[in-house]
């Protein structure tokens, strides 16, 4: 019997399947074995947000994860989850940055959390990992529909800018909607950032300009402001020689016609007297023409050349940032402001 068995096909087909299916599930066992250990550290810290409505500040709560690894920096999503499994309820989730880390700003209503963060790994390298439970109580919470603030990376609760004309500053804006905003919509709110109070010689832009907020979303999105000022330019600038230069060919278009007419009527003005008036009226319409030329800004230019441009006024300034969102009858803005210092 046991020749038999050995020398049929049948069973050596068998055998050869089998293995063949057993392979990708040991390869798949051995690369989750040798995948490398990370650890996710979670740390919530309040921020005092001011804000203009009933409330003059409002508790923020400040989530930063950092997910590291035995070997090599952790790629993939981070959540955050309130409670303890299996009843833990995911308030937000985001990618970690090329730095293994993410960061998360919640309006959350009042009442006491158990805030952690789970890494999900990446599928392949990384294997997942959880964060330590954080409590967090908050007691004022926000009574506008959203918050806007502003941190800087020296600072997220006193944010302040220092620059020298022609350098530009950086700053990230932070628009946290409440739970009661969120949950009263039925499509997604964008909401547009401006802001004001900088000189003439400066100027502000955010990337994006319109943020977005979602149905059912808990945390804070997020835009880049960059503030730009401005160096003097001390150059002087002289109008360029050229051949010719001072005459213009559109002048020329007009006067050697008006010229060649004025002769002609010229020679006519013995035989009648109405080509005479006809000829001075000409004339003056000619000198009108020409003194326009003289005057417009293309002739200022060539002949002056543009003044030097002044740098950005030294002094310290408020600069509010805005956050606009409409329902398409009524707008509703909410401010916050920082100060920018030009030396």
């Amino acid at each position: 019997m046991r020749g038999i068995f050995r020398r049929s096909p049948r069973l050596e087909l068998v055998r050869g399947l089998a293995i063949a299916l057993a392979l990708p599930a040991l390869s798949v066992a051995a690369a989750h074995a040798t995948g490398v250990d990370t650890t996710t550290t979670l740390t919530a810290t309040a921020t005092q947000a001011a804000e203009i409505g009933p409330s003059a500040t409002c508790t923020l709560t400040n989530l930063a994860v950092v997910v590291t690894g035995t070997e090599g920096v952790p790629a993939g999503t981070v959540a955050i989850e309130d409670g303890t499994e299996p009843g833990a309820v995911q308030l937000a989730s985001a990618p970690l940055d090329p730095t293994g880390k993410a960061n998360f700003v919640f309006d959350l209503p009042t009442g006491s959390y158990s805030l952690s963060a789970v890494y999900a790994g990446d599928g392949t390298a990384f294997n997942t990992s959880a964060s330590a439970a954080a409590s967090v109580s908050i007691t004022s919470q926000c009574d506008s529909a959203f918050v806007v603030n502003v941190s800087t990376s020296t600072s997220a609760t006193d944010p302040t800018i220092t620059l020298t004309p022609g350098q530009a500053g950086t700053a990230t804006i932070t628009v946290t909607p409440s739970q009661e905003f969120v949950s009263s919509l039925t499509g997604p709110a964008f909401v547009t950032i401006s802001c004001s109070g900088l000189s003439d010689l400066a100027s502000c832009t955010f990337t994006p300009e319109n943020v977005e907020i979602l149905p059912g979303q808990s945390a804070g999105v997020v835009s880049s402001m960059v503030i730009q000022t401005y160096a003097a330019n001390t150059t002087s600038i002289k109008p360029a020689s050229r051949p010719g230069r001072g005459s213009s060919p559109i002048a020329w278009a007009f006067l050697l016609p008006g010229a060649l007419v004025l002769g002609g009527l010229g020679w006519g003005a013995r035989r009648r007297s109405w080509a005479t008036r006809l000829s001075l009226m000409a004339l003056v319409g000619l000198v009108t023409l020409l003194g326009t030329t003289a005057c417009n800004p293309r002739y200022y230019y060539e002949n002056h050349g543009p003044q030097p441009n002044p740098p950005t006024p030294a002094g310290t300034y408020t600069v509010k940032v805005a956050a606009q969102t409409s329902n398409g009858v009524t707008a509703t803005t909410y401010f916050t402001s920082f100060e920018l210092t030009v030396k």
